[in-house]
């Protein structure tokens, strides 16, 4: 089993930025790659970004150029840069994991991200 505990939510302004983090913790040797999604009131989930083992990375369209994903392999953290944030990106946003074993993915709990005036 994998544990993913999400954390740097928030209000922000449009136009503002804020730093997600996701700690993992558990069977790591497991997880291949960890990603974010996130989900609006009334919307399905989606994908926000991607990162796998081999370094290769996957944004949505809506956040190119504005959000960045990393990971430091060293504390088991995956982390989402956000800037430039727009109200439309309001969301909770779930930290995930893909692993190689059963039960072949993990998520966190959310965290709220709120962008208004």
């Amino acid at each position: 089993q994998v544990q993913l505990v999400e954390s740097g939510g928030g209000l922000v302004q449009p136009g503002g930025s804020l730093r997600l983090a996701c700690v993992a913790s558990g069977s790591i040797f497991s997880i291949y790659a960890m990603g974010w999604y996130r989900q609006a009131p009334g919307k399905q989930r989606e994908l926000v970004a991607t990162n796998t083992d081999a370094g290769s990375t996957n944004y949505a369209e809506s956040v190119k150029g504005r959000f960045t994903i990393s990971r430091d392999n060293a504390l088991n953290t995956v982390y989402l840069q956000m800037n430039s944030l727009k109200p439309e990106d309001t969301a909770v946003y779930y930290c995930h994991a893909n692993l190689r074993t059963n039960p072949f993915d993990s998520w966190g709990q959310g965290t709220q991200v709120t962008v208004s005036s």
